[in-house]
């Protein structure tokens, strides 16, 4: 039977969690996940873990922090004048807002304070500074 090996293409189920067992995301109410291995379409952790898999197989892959999406970062942070946010837009302490930068790139942030003069907008990925474990199946290599 074929392994995972980079440049296949597979196609996984997944449920991750944090290490107090909290899930933040599985797939098996959908669709696999379809990624190629090799491309860095997921996090590095997540493919190499599922390098050497056979289809059909499953395993809990546990990732740090520096293969999953990085440390937190304080400098990620960005305070706003609330005059600054659009009329028709309420800041909200978890909200996520998209922002425009000025080369054009839209990037993600979560508002993380919410005051009366300004709005801190945490831009670090949600997950930021936490250790993932993932239980994988694949199941099958496209």
């Amino acid at each position: 039977m074929a392994e995972a090996k980079s440049s296949d293409t597979v196609r996984v189920h997944y449920t991750g969690r944090l290490e107090d067992g909290t899930v933040f995301d599985s797939s098996l109410e959908r669709e696999p996940l379809e990624f190629t291995l090799g491309e860095g379409q997921v996090i590095p952790g997540f493919e190499e873990g599922v390098v050497g898999m056979n289809p059909g197989a499953s395993k809990t892959i546990e990732i740090d922090v520096e293969r999953a999406y990085g440390p937190y970062r304080d400098d990620m942070l960005l305070a706003v004048d609330r005059g600054q946010f659009p009329e028709n837009i309420e800041p909200n302490v978890g909200q996520r807002l998209q922002l425009r930068q000025p080369d054009g790139q839209t990037m993600l942030v979560t508002v993380s304070e919410v005051g009366d003069e300004q709005v801190t907008l945490d831009a670090n990925h949600p997950l930021a500074g936490k250790n993932l474990i993932f239980d994988v199946e694949l199941v099958e290599i496209v």
